[in-house]
C-alpha cells in the first residue's frame, strides 16, 4: 500500500499522506462504505476523484477509523464520531488527512503556473515579485495558498474570504513554517502553520495556536 509520508507533528497530531497508484478497483478492496459515501462515490465522474475519495478510507483505516466513523455537516466539513479533529486534502496523484485533539486544517495543491494568474484573488500579488523567478513564485504562492486553505478548512465558516479575512504571516521558503490568523465576524484565531513539498506538490497543514486556546 503507498502509505507515502507519516508525519508525527505532536502527541495528539498526526498527518498520513497517500500516493494513489492503484486502480478505483484495488482501492475498493476492504472498503465498506456508508450508503451516503457509496452514493457520492457513484456520481463522481472523474475516476481520479474516486481514487482520491477511496484512498482517503485507507488513510482513515491506517489509524483504526473505518467511513462508517465519519460524517460530514452541512457546511460539507468531515468530522470523527469520537472526541477527536479531522481534515482531509486530495489533489491529483496525493491524499491526505491530519487528525488532532484540536481544530485543524490540512491543504495539498500541485505546483501549476495557473496560481499566478489567481494569485490576486486570494494575496497582494506585489509581495512576491522580488523572488528570483517566476518559479520561485509559483511555489511561493502555492504555499500561501495552501496555508490559507488549510484555515479556511479548520475555520469553516460561510463567507470567509481568503483575500480578506485570512492573513498569513512572511515566511522563510527554507523553514517552511510561519503564523497566520483568521478575523471574522468578530471572531479571531490564530495558527501555526507546516509546509512541505514532494514531487511538485506542496502541502499545508494548520494547528491552533497554544497562545490562543
Amino acid at each position: 500500500m503507498p502509505l507515502y509520508k507519516t508525519i508525527t507533528v505532536d502527541a495528539r497530531t498526526k498527518v498520513l499522506i497517500w500516493k494513489i497508484e492503484e486502480s478505483f478497483e484495488e482501492l475498493s478492496e476492504g472498503i465498506v462504505l456508508t450508503e451516503n459515501c457509496r452514493e457520492r462515490v457513484d456520481g463522481m465522474k472523474s475516476d481520479l476523484h474516486r481514487r482520491g475519495f477511496m484512498s482517503i478510507r485507507h488513510l482513515l483505516a491506517e489509524e483504526g477509523y473505518t467511513d462508517h466513523d465519519l460524517y460530514y455537516d452541512e457546511q460539507g466539513k468531515p468530522h470523527l464520531k469520537d472526541d477527536r479533529f479531522i481534515s482531509i486534502t486530495h489533489s491529483f496523484i496525493f491524499s491526505a488527512i491530519i487528525i488532532g485533539g484540536a481544530e485543524v486544517g490540512i491543504d495539498i495543491e500541485k505546483q501549476r503556473p495557473k496560481i499566478l494568474r489567481i494569485a490576486h484573488k486570494f494575496t497582494p500579488f506585489e509581495e512576491y515579485r522580488h523572488l528570483e523567478s517566476v518559479e520561485l513564485i509559483m511555489r511561493k504562492l502555492t504555499m500561501v495558498w495552501g496555508a490559507k486553505e488549510s484555515l479556511y478548512k479548520s475555520f469553516a465558516a460561510p463567507g470567509l474570504s481568503f483575500l480578506q479575512h485570512i492573513y498569513v504571516e512572511e515566511f522563510d521558503m527554507d523553514q517552511l513554517r510561519t503564523s497566520a490568523f483568521v478575523s471574522f465576524n468578530g471572531k479571531e484565531q490564530s495558527y501555526n502553520v507546516s509546509m512541505l513539498e514532494f514531487e511538485g506538490f506542496t502541502c499545508a497543514y494548520a494547528l491552533i495556536s497554544e497562545e490562543s486556546q
